[in-house]
């Protein structure tokens, strides 16, 4: 079985964000870049398959050169081989097009990508490439099990879960849940060695259309001060709810 693994290279969730050029940018002084989380879950997944059931293990990232100690850190927990796309990965349209040619160029039976990024929580990348490439498609995946071409999937749905049969080729969006965070893997000292060996290759952007474009961002606004209303003074509480935070 031959497995490809989408990696995001995305800030670390402790990184204070800030937006540069009129807001319009993303300012990525002083952010620290990690995996992917939803991302994490399926390499640990794909490793369980490796090493279970003999299968190969490529990863795969849309981003810049700063993005390569991301995808070296996929290698050292044992992926075989990683590739990256030269571009900068600001639509998800353009990054599911350029994965759909990595995947149908590296003919894969399964690909296993997170749900949504945590950057730009766009959830759509799976889902496109699916469309492109006519696989089939389980989202909010979070069980895995392949006999053969065989695949029995479980996917959270609203108010529980849900298990399907499918097959091969197969891509899936998965998230927490796929493996327990106990099993997530970090790379030791062998791995990272080996890392240095593997092959990274690195393809240019193929041409498409992006069909959106971010034009400006903004942060939420801060929360307002808190009003403290005295427990005796009910009719002040109903008027504020009613006149001011129009809850009621």
């Amino acid at each position: 079985m031959k497995i490809l693994v989408c990696i995001s290279n995305v800030p670390d969730t402790t990184s204070k964000i800030n937006f540069a050029e009129g807001d319009t940018k993303f300012d990525s002084n002083g952010v620290q870049f990690v995996i992917n989380p939803n991302d994490e879950f399926g390499l640990t997944r794909a490793m369980w398959f490796k090493e279970k059931q003999a299968a190969t293990v490529h990863v795969a990232t849309v981003g810049l050169a700063s993005s390569e100690s991301t995808i070296r850190k996929a290698l050292a927990i044992g992926a075989d081989e990683a590739t990256r796309v030269d571009m900068e990965p600001t639509n998800g349209l353009a990054v599911a097009t350029q994965l759909a040619k990595i995947i149908k160029d590296g003919a894969y039976d399964l690909v296993i990508a997170g749900r949504e990024s945590i950057d730009y929580n766009g959830g759509m990348v799976p889902g496109i490439i699916a469309a492109q490439l006519n696989y089939n498609f389980v989202n909010t995946c979070i069980g895995l099990e392949i006999e053969g071409e065989k695949v029995t999937a479980t996917r959270e749905i609203d108010g529980g879960k849900e298990t399907l049969s499918t097959e091969l080729p197969l891509i899936i969006g998965g998230q927490k849940g796929l493996v327990e965070e106990s099993d997530l893997r970090i790379p030791n000292m062998r791995g990272i060695m080996m890392a240095r060996q593997k092959k990274l290759n690195v393809v240019p952007v193929q041409e498409m259309t992006n069909g959106s474009e971010d034009l400006k961002f903004e942060k939420p606004a801060p929360k307002g001060a808190v009003k403290l209303v005295n427990a005796n003074n009910l009719s002040e509480l109903i008027d504020l709810l009613h006149n001011e935070a129009k809850a009621i």
